[in-house]
This record gives structure tokens, sequence and C-alpha cells, in this order.
């Protein structure tokens, strides 16, 4: 079945190389782009990019696909999609099991990771930490991560905390006082609790460390024997992308097609989508610098994340982006 697959996404291709210099194909690539997450409006560049066209003009009839349980990276590497949407652990990771993907754009240039705390536990640097009941949602992904980050940079291990799982129930249970402090995005918790008017402290991951975060993900094939479409994708969502940094209050907009009730939310959400932008930006933007891959697949192998390390320079190409 995946052999069939694949071979359907490569006869469009060739069909598509076919109508170089000729008109416009009349029949668009489809691609089920794998979200990781719901609808939202931190995936507003995407959204953008859809509604205004530059999927459709690079060629792709794109459909975003939230399931929980779809593993883009699996998908990828098996050639079954030709991109998803992926944390740069995750790529670290499948390259360390021999699977044939590689990031080809940066979306995310600071780790959107951070542990909070309420007002009256004070967070002034990561050797805070030390006692300190803290929970997280799971113990492996960028929440693991980016809390092992901040133990290494306070001189801390996990045994100088008492960590917990607690799934995504963070500001509950700070607010119940079963943990002290809890490992969260910095674009959503934080974002909550200012509205609320609730004190908090916060360490943000990106004050100490320098680490890959989400990006777009292709296989060697693609790269290698596509480069056009890799291309061509890439700069529809870095058109996306720039537009929402110079006009968030129109990709706003947008969201409300593609994020169901976010008009009874607007406040709150319009606050996820600035903090978000600040997450986003960058002198060059989805170019990856390969010190933050260093230093991601670093920290995972300390952690005991990998099965090995791989060179950094097959986990990554800056080729696509202009």
């Amino acid at each position: 079945m995946k052999y069939i697959r694949w071979l359907s996404f490569v006869m469009v291709f060739v069909l598509l190389s076919g109508c170089a210099g000729k008109a416009a194909p009349s029949a668009l690539t489809p691609i089920n782009l794998p979200m990781g997450y719901v609808a939202n409006v931190q995936f507003s560049p995407f959204y953008v990019g859809k509604e205004r066209g530059y999927f459709e003009k690079a060629g792709f009839d794109v459909t975003f696909d939230y399931r929980w349980e779809t593993d883009g990276i699996q998908l990828v590497a098996a050639g079954e999609i030709p991109f998803a949407i992926a944390s740069g652990d995750q790529v670290i990771q499948a390259r360390s099991r021999g699977l044939p993907v590689v990031a080809v754009a940066a979306w995310y240039q600071k780790f959107p990771v951070a542990i909070i705390a309420l007002g009256n536990t004070p967070l002034r640097s990561p050797a805070d930490l030390r006692g300190l009941r803290i929970g997280i949602p799971e113990t492996f992904g960028a929440s693991y991560i980016g809390l092992r980050a901040l133990l290494k940079a306070g001189g801390l291990s996990e045994a100088d905390i008492k960590l917990q799982t607690i799934g995504y129930t963070q500001l509950a249970a700070l607010t119940a006082g079963t943990v002290d402090a809890a490992v969260v995005y910095a674009n959503n918790e934080p974002v909550v609790l200012a509205r609320e008017g609730t004190p908090f402290n916060a360490l943000y991951v990106s004050d100490y460390a320098d680490l890959v975060s989400a990006v777009i993900v292709s296989n060697d094939t693609m790269v290698r024997e596509h480069p056009k479409e890799v291309q061509a994708f890439v700069t529809a969502f870095l058109t996306g992308l720039q537009d929402v940094l110079d006009d968030p209050d129109a990709a706003f907009a947008v969201c409300a097609k593609y994020v169901e009730g976010l008009e009874e939310n607007a406040a709150a959400q319009r606050g996820v989508l600035d903090t978000s932008i600040e997450f986003w930006r960058a002198a060059h933007l989805g170019r990856f610098e390969a010190a933050a891959w260093e230093e991601a697949q670093k920290v995972m192998a300390e952690s005991g994340l990998l099965e090995q390390t791989v060179p950094i320079e097959t986990l990554f190409t800056n080729k696509f982006v202009k």
C-alpha cells in the first residue's frame, strides 16, 4: 500500500514536470498536512498561505490534518506524504533511528517552552528549580528537552527536583498546589495567566539555550529528486509567515475561518497569536543555525533520548531558503 501511494505521488510530479513551459496544470497535488495539534491561531501562516493561494500557486491542494494519531514523521519517512510539521527533536530522534527525514525550513526561531510558577514561588534563575515539585505533560518531546536544558543551565540534574507527570493540566495543578512549578508552552499558559491578572514567575528556555523548535520536514528522496516541489512548498509557507508578521490583524481574521469558536474567545486567542509571532521573528525567515541542532542533540543525548547521535548536516538543509 505504501508503495502504491508513493508511486501515485511520484506520477503526479512527473505529470506536473511535463507541463513545464506550458499552461498551468489543471490538477493540483493533494497533500494532507499533519499539524500535530488542534486547529489554532498558531497555525496562521498555513491558513494565510492557503487562503491567499500561495500553496495553490505552488501546485499543492493542502488539507490540514489535525488527527492526534497521525504520525507525520513516520509518514514522511515512508514516502506516503511529502511534508509535515514537526519539532526538531522529532527529526533528531527519527534520523538517529535511520529514518530518511530532513528539515527543510525553520518555523519557530526561539524554543517556545518555559517553566512557570505562581507569584509566591520565585524563579529568578534556573538554579531556583532545586527542590521544587515540577509538573510536566510527559517525559519526552519538547517539554522534557526544555526542562533538561533549564536544569543544565542551573547546574542541576533531574535528581535535584521532584518531577511529576501531570498531562496537560499545568494550570489546574498549579492552582491546586499539587506542584510548585510546571513546564508549559510559552505562548499559551503564560498568556492565559497574564490575561487573568494572576501573578506568576517564569523561566524561558530560549533565554538560556538555543534549541531548534518547530520545522517543516520532508525526506531525502524529495530533497534529492524533487527539489523544485520542495522549494515551491517552502516558499509558499514562508510567504504566508511573512504576511502574518507584516499584518497580524489580517492574519487573525483569516484564522476565524479555520478555528472554531475564535470570535467567542478572541482576546485570549489574539494574545496567543501575538506571543507566538515573537517566537517566529528572524532576520532570515526559514533559515537554520547548526548550533541550535548541535545543542538540541547534545541535550537529548545526555537525557538518554537518542539511540545514537548523527552528523548535524544530515538533519537540515538551508538550500530552499532564499
